[in-house]
């Protein structure tokens, strides 16, 4: 266990990763009596840590290192998987009232969405920090024009300004039904366009649907060939 504590320094609040967060048992304390007492205190430290050195949704996901699923904190403690910046993505036509961002039918395509099923890959996580919502009028509906399409601000499209989005996980709330009007971001000028940044980060776990759904009160004005990107950005696990 020792071992695997100094194979994972790297990380803040590694305790969590190895199920001991900063309860001692028998074990451990045995092996940490037979290391020299400044090595001990260093992994003492380690153990305990709360993942305050680091900073933006890194430090956000070792913070939540204890809610990953056990195969995924064996792999990073064992280094078969690694923390990495990350968006998830994905394009839908604005065609209803009712738009479904992430569906089981879906097929990963580069410039349309990187997942497949409305699920991550086996051993990703992926830490919520924040969430892009933009929105563009193609020349057609044909991939090309869609992929080639310029996303902007959501304050161009009042009706989606003044709809309501969702996103669950799993069947649980990471975000309730919440005003589209926080991705005015025009007054912002320190914020991306169309960016909102979660107070409340959530934990997305592989093989688990994502539903992101956008609800409209109406549909005037928008026209035909309009598209919504969004975008979950934080960290990830990834080989």
């Amino acid at each position: 266990m020792l071992g695997l504590l100094e194979n994972i320094e790297e990380y803040n609040n590694a305790g969590a990763l190895l199920g001991i967060d900063g309860n001692f048992d028998e074990e451990l304390l045995g092996a940490l009596k037979r290391v020299n007492p400044v090595q001990r205190q260093k992994l003492v430290n380690k153990i305990t840590s709360t993942g305050a050195r680091s900073r933006g949704s890194r430090a956000e996901m070792e913070k939540h290192f204890a809610e990953l699923p056990a195969h995924i904190k064996s792999g990073l403690s064992n280094k078969d998987l690694r923390l990495a910046d990350s968006v998830i993505y994905s394009i839908k036509p604005v065609s209803s009232k009712t738009i479904k961002l992430f569906e089981t039918q879906d097929d990963k395509e580069v410039g349309l969405r990187n997942i497949s099923n409305a699920k991550l890959p086996k051993n990703q996580a992926l830490l919520v920090s924040g969430i892009w919502l933009l929105v563009g009028k193609a020349e057609t509906n044909g991939k090309d024009k869609i992929i080639g399409t310029k996303f902007g601000k959501i304050e161009d499209y009042p009706a989606i300004a003044n709809g309501e989005f969702s996103l669950k996980c799993n069947k649980k709330q990471i975000v309730p039904e919440t005003p589209n009007v926080i991705f005015k971001t025009d007054q912002l000028h320190k914020v991306p366009v169309g960016y909102y940044k979660l107070a409340n980060p959530r934990l997305i776990h592989d093989d688990m649907l994502i539903e992101m759904v956008i609800e409209l009160g109406s549909m005037e004005g928008i026209q035909e060939n309009t598209f919504i990107y969004a975008g979950l950005h934080g960290t990830i696990t990834t080989p």
